[in-house]
């Protein structure tokens, strides 16, 4: 089941799917047309003599007229696709290339006009004219000249989304969209404080056990899914303990060792392939598990916005903004254990689990590294640390604040040339000292 949502999220990220949805459905759409026609007998009075064609020549001339809109228009399309992308791939960042694939709406809109095309050509195939028959498939052919009318709509729509999607405040607000929707998801509810559940000595475990045995990675590539509910029913079948040794979002290498089996007896054969089908290694990071994913998304944005080369505060401050708002969440909820139990209370698996210090290094570590030397970033940055700290409920969390807005008024006093910007620095360490 991991496996076929992991499928899906793929297709989904592909620029070729929904076109070649859309494609196979105008095949049916103009098949049930032509037949539609072949049963209707019509007569040109009324109205419909300026609406429908009167003659295969006037339905011919017609449809090329459309399908050579149509494909032209499509090649437009294509190429307006091609120069965002390499915008926000040079700009923004290429893992944000992911995002644009994404947007629907550029899939319909290429497989419209595609489509279009292939229509016009099948209702194209379907004219006959000879002595004894001719054929006009009238309605095919209003059809074709409706999907024209809202293929120009369709146009306008596209420029205005394409010019409004390239503006680093929307490309911001989308990648806190998801990054927000993920990690909801991945820390689903506020359920209150931390408890402090003791952790098992490993040392200690593998003593206890006489078989130890290792899964190692069989191709290089990155983590993408790990079936934790499969490894759980694998270790009770076993009666044995899976100790996980990387999370989705690490890059593996191939032989290197991605979880060991502890038990009391060698293993079966078919183990070590039942827990590779559990784990799902691919090219590139998906956010499908990897819960920091979308945060190094908004802070590829920020590290850019801070280069030399573009120097761009305002930006790096929003994506701060962003992040603040997803950590202050953060503090409401409580990671998962690593420890997993059994319906007996037996451990069974002990997974390499996201903590919030990590979360917060993940943030801000780098924002900090490249803004040193800029106070306005900076002092922003002192400001999302008094912010999640009015969020934190536990002694940890506060601690793990602290030393960032330390590491902050250190890098301040060692590039601050201002002494009023380093007064504003030390100002608010202080108050944050002052609410701890």
């Amino acid at each position: 089941m991991k496996k076929l949502y992991y499928l899906w999220d793929d297709l989904n990220a592909s620029f070729w799917f929904i076109p070649i949805l859309i494609l196979f459905f105008t095949i049916g759409l103009a098949i049930g047309f032509i037949y539609l026609d072949s049963q209707i007998q019509y007569s040109a009075e009324g109205i419909l003599k300026y609406v429908l064609p009167a003659s295969v020549e006037s339905a011919r001339s017609l449809l090329g007229i459309i399908a050579g809109a149509m494909i032209g228009v499509a090649g437009t399309v294509f190429s307006i696709t091609l120069v965002v992308l390499t915008l926000a791939s040079s700009q923004l960042g290429s893992r944000l290339v992911r995002n644009f694939m994404y947007d629907k709406l550029n899939q319909v809109v290429l497989g419209t006009y595609v489509a279009s095309f292939v229509y016009c050509l099948l209702i194209l195939s379907s004219l006959k004219e000879n002595d004894n028959f001719y054929f006009v498939p009238a309605f095919s052919v209003l059809f074709a000249l409706a999907s024209a009318i809202a293929g120009i709509i369709l146009l306008i729509v596209f420029i205005h989304h394409v010019s409004m999607s390239i503006q680093s405040d929307k490309v911001i607000s989308d990648i806190s969209d998801t990054m927000s929707k993920s990690i909801i998801k991945l820390f689903p509810e506020d359920i209150g404080h931390e408890e402090d559940i003791p952790a098992p000595d490993i040392d200690s475990l593998k003593q206890k056990y006489n078989f130890r045995d290792e899964i190692k990675c069989t191709k290089n590539g990155y983590l993408q899914s790990v079936d934790g509910e499969g490894l759980l029913g694998i270790a009770e079948q076993n009666d044995c303990i899976i100790i996980l040794h990387h999370r989705p979002g690490d890059f593996l290498v191939q032989n290197m060792v991605v979880c060991e089996i502890l038990c009391n007896k060698e293993c079966e054969k078919d183990v070590h392939e039942k827990i590779h089908n559990y784990f799902i290694i691919g090219k590139v990071r998906t956010p499908l598990q990897d819960a920091e994913f979308s945060i190094h998304q908004m802070v590829e944005v920020a590290s850019r916005a801070l280069s030399p080369g573009v120097n761009d505060p305002y930006t790096a401050i929003a994506c701060i903004d962003n992040l603040t708002s997803v950590m202050c969440y953060l503090t409401g909820v409580q990671f998962s254990s690593p420890f997993r139990y059994d319906s007996e209370n037996n451990l069974r698996l002990i997974a390499d689990n996201h903590t919030f210090a990590g979360m917060l290094n993940a943030a801000f570590n780098q924002i900090r590294q490249y803004a040193e030397g800029s106070p306005s970033v900076m002092i922003r940055l002192l400001e999302a640390m008094i912010s999640i700290n009015s969020f934190a409920r536990t002694g940890n969390h506060r601690k793990e604040i602290a030393q960032h807005a330390e590491m902050l008024l250190k890098a301040a006093e060692r590039s601050f040339k201002e002494s009023r910007d380093l007064e504003d620095m030390k100002k608010r360490f202080r108050q944050l000292e002052k609410n701890n």
